[in-house]
């Protein structure tokens, strides 16, 4: 049994990077950069006003000046600023040549072509530059705007359409195959009578990959036999470029999956985590698929989706998953008798500080919907004390 460390090193250590495409603009949110995009264009392109007021030299504000013209934003200045004049103009408009300084409206009044500014506490002092957004102050034409590997937000869309890069090279998506095993189990939409239960994992599976984004590919569920788990892991193996497999990963007389990936070539490198919940892990690599088998209870399942498998799929996509991590007190003493295991328990923040919150093990998916961040209890610590300052981990 290896440490949660030494599973996750091994993990990210066998990505096989995706190839990669080209996504038009509209469709790029959630992918991530398979280059470095560069401006074409400074920003701003031209000395622009920051704000609706006139445009004259900071000289000249303390006499009475004639107003010249108007400029609106989009519209090239006609008249060229002189001692004792200047222009009305709106934000985002180009600064007229020789004003040097934009005085705002709320410090302004205008009567039959002439303009005088009010009076600031310190007199009638304004100083050149004020207001004025300056060619290039923002980015510079050939600057690097976007790194490779930047996963695209709403205002990444903003600077990939300043800069008119409309079709960025992105990496291609994983195909992520889940198949679920367990003669147990029955679809969401089935009637779960007798010993029976709904099939949830594969469905949370779906949800926290298409978040990513990848692309989910479920097969369905497998019986406990080797011909039902091994066709549908041979037909994952084939299609997808990672597969998960949900139960089966323990030492029971039904759990298939370790012998079962042997025999299609997948080679084994590690099958259990010092880690509550998630101990029964595989993982194992093949020539044509990475796969995790995942515990069967819905939670372990969860969690170490979160921890493990987003990371490994973000790495195949050329991204270097990072958590939300915060610091905070906790405001409960926590305690737990076996300490041989990482320990992760859902916890919530209130008012600034880190409660457990209730939490039955690894079956009780629904505590999950009132978690908003993972604790770590380490191997060996048996206490966190109230007022210990903890990390906690965003989900």
């Amino acid at each position: 049994m290896i440490t949660f460390q030494e599973a996750y090193n091994i993990v990210l250590s066998h990505f096989k990077e995706m190839a990669t495409e080209t996504v038009d603009i509209k469709e790029v949110q959630g992918r991530i950069l398979a280059e470095d995009i560069y401006s074409d264009i400074d920003m701003p392109p031209f000395d622009k006003s920051a704000m609706d007021g006139y445009a004259c030299k900071a000289e000249d504000a303390h006499g009475i000046l004639d107003l010249v013209e108007t400029v609106p934003a989009g519209v090239v200045p006609e008249k060229k600023i002189l001692k004792g004049q200047c222009s009305k103009i709106m934000t985002g408009a180009v600064m007229p040549e020789g004003a040097d300084t934009v005085i705002i409206i709320e410090e302004s009044e205008e009567h039959d072509g002439k303009v005088k500014f009010a009076p600031r506490k310190n007199g009638f002092f304004y100083k050149c530059k004020d207001n004025i957004c300056f060619r290039g102050e923002d980015i510079k034409n050939s600057d690097v705007v976007l790194r490779k590997g930047t996963k695209i937000k709403p205002e990444h869309i903003a600077v990939l359409a300043t800069v008119g890069c409309v079709g960025p090279l992105v990496y291609k998506l994983p195909r992520v195959g889940i198949i679920a095993t367990g003669s147990e189990l029955v679809e969401p939409y089935e009637k779960a009578d007798g010993p029976k239960i709904r099939n949830s994992n594969s469905y949370q599976l779906a949800a926290q990959i298409e978040r990513i984004p990848a692309i989910p590919v479920y097969y369905g569920i497998a019986e406990d036999t080797e011909e039902a788990i091994g066709s549908a892991i041979s037909k994952a193996l084939d299609e997808n470029d990672v597969v998960l497999i949900s139960g089966g990963v323990s030492m029971g007389d039904f759990d298939l999956v370790p012998g079962i990936l042997a025999k299609n070539g997948v080679e084994l490198l590690f099958d259990k985590i010092a880690i509550k919940p998630g101990k029964p892990l595989n993982f194992g690599i093949s020539d044509k698929a990475v796969c995790f088998g995942l515990p069967g209870n819905p939670v372990s399942t969860f969690v170490q989706f979160e921890i493990l498998v987003k990371p490994f799929l973000h790495k195949m996509m050329g991204n270097d998953f990072k958590p939300i991590i915060i610091s905070a007190q906790v405001g409960t003493t926590i305690k737990r008798k076996r300490t041989e295991r990482e320990s992760l328990i859902p916890v919530t923040v209130k008012n600034g500080k880190v409660y457990p919150i209730e939490y039955h093990g690894s079956a009780h998916i629904n505590a999950m919907c009132s978690c908003e961040f993972i604790l770590s209890i380490p191997r060996g610590v048996g206490e966190i004390k109230e007022k210990d300052v903890v990390n906690v981990r965003q989900i």
